[in-house]
């Protein structure tokens, strides 16, 4: 990987894409210090100090925003409104005919379904933004602090609109931001932005491990985090890596005097076919009924109940939940993602075949065969690392929020070997040499 990045950097116009690339994350991570109009900054840098790791329903979101969420600056809703408008689509994609046959139509369609998704992406800013403003204005943001009812100040309905349409312009300009690396930069824009505030609550969270630990002064309890995330790196990029080779072979056909197919090639599925999408379906559905809980008022018995059960991490119910859904939601989620029947009609209208299985509804039900029994190993692969640091870090004095847990572990993973393979691609066209030297 670094001799990559060293050979890029030789490399002129891509030496200029990796600096570009390098200025945009700059510019975001300036805009996650930059605190929107009407907050009180002293009162959230002391909720946020009072708060020291326990972010509670808010720490996925916060995450995702690189820290920005709690600071409640003009970047704090990050990428999650044009992460969830993505998904949205996609789903949305399989259930409207309309939006399938914009797929179909190539890169036109593609473009068209992008600009839906920058509209629901302000949309959604809209109304996040808008929870986050009441949820500051209450003192929820930070229930246990002394001054969060502070936090805003000015009541007025005036003040309030200037801070949320201030929070919709930063997500507009995060999702522009991102857009510009993948035009002008190295690619994958999103996808970089979201692994940079990601990345960016590291040594916070590493140097909070460090303090709290008790042996050396909380060195032993600090390398022992980092060598164990260490090793998680590595068993992620060798299942990350892993797939299923299905080969296809295509007949061969004679147009005029030319010959065509009789070529061998393969249909890679991945044993994580699904992501680290199913491990957001997941904590986000855990966090409705905990957030409904903290907004009602009384003392009824299902609050006490989510109030004990569902808000705490390292809770038995609240870890069997965990898992059950992220398995669901990968088998879900290649459910809608990967259709055996286009792929088998596909192959049979350009004279491909699975050798031993007939074309047509055969190699439909073969695929789907295969992806069923992949996708289990990859769906308890996604609950074992998701649960795995929260249940064996606790001694360390970990959180929800600790750095190697599984969201962020896979995020890092997935967009740095997708990073690497892009930049090496790139690499390859321009020092391609051909037969003729």
């Amino acid at each position: 990987m670094l001799t990559a990045f060293a050979r890029a950097f030789r490399t002129p116009d891509l030496r200029k894409k990796l600096l570009f690339t390098l200025a945009i994350i700059v510019v975001y991570r300036v805009g996650t210090h930059i605190p929107i109009p009407g907050v009180n900054y002293t009162a959230v840098q002391q909720c946020v100090t009072e708060a020291s790791g326990n972010q509670g329903l808010f720490g996925l979101v916060n995450m995702f925003s690189g820290g920005a969420l709690l600071q409640i600056t003009i970047f704090a809703l990050g990428i999650m409104p044009y992460i969830t408008a993505s998904i949205i689509l996609q789903l949305l994609t399989v259930v409207i005919p309309r939006l399938e046959a914009l797929k179909k139509e190539g890169q036109a369609g593609t473009a068209k379904i992008t600009q839906y998704t920058r509209y629901l992406t302000v949309a959604l800013a809209i109304l996040q933004g808008t929870g986050l403003v009441a949820t500051a204005r209450s003192g929820a943001l930070f229930g246990t602090c002394s001054v969060s009812s502070q936090i805003v100040p000015d009541r007025a309905i005036f003040t309030t609109i200037v801070m949320v349409i201030t929070m919709t312009a930063g997500t507009a300009v995060v999702m522009w931001l991102g857009e510009l690396i993948t035009d002008r930069g190295i690619g994958n824009g999103m996808s970089i932005l979201m692994f940079i505030s990601i990345a960016a609550t590291f040594p916070s969270a590493l140097w909070a491990i460090k303090k709290q630990g008790t042996l050396a002064d909380g060195w032993i309890e600090f390398c022992t985090v980092i060598a164990v995330g260490l090793v998680m790196v590595g068993l992620v990029v060798f299942v990350e890596q892993a797939q299923r080779r299905i080969p296809v072979q295509y007949a061969k056909r004679m147009i005029g005097r030319r010959s065509y197919g009789g070529t061998s090639t393969y249909i890679p599925l991945k044993v994580n076919q699904a992501g680290v999408i199913p491990v957001i379906f997941a904590s986000s559905l855990l966090y409705i009924p905990a957030l409904v809980a903290q907004f009602s008022g009384g003392t009824s018995t299902w609050k006490t109940w989510v109030e004990t059960n569902l808000t705490k991490g390292d809770h038995p119910i609240y870890l069997v939940s965990y898992f059950l859904l992220i398995v669901f939601f990968a088998f879900f989620y290649v459910a809608i993602s990967f259709n055996p029947e286009e792929v088998a009609d596909n192959m049979k209208k350009y004279g491909g075949f699975i050798p031993g299985i007939r074309a047509g509804r055969p190699t439909a039900e073969y695929l789907s065969y295969v992806l069923n029994r992949i996708t289990w190993p990859g769906s308890l692969y996604l609950g074992l690392i998701a649960l795995v640091p929260t249940m064996a870090l606790v001694g360390f004095g970990a959180t929800g929020n600790f750095p190697f847990g599984g969201t962020s572990i896979l995020i890092i993973v997935g967009v740095g070997l997708e990073t690497v393979k892009q930049i090496e691609s790139q690499l390859q066209q321009r020092n391609y040499e051909g037969f003729l030297r």
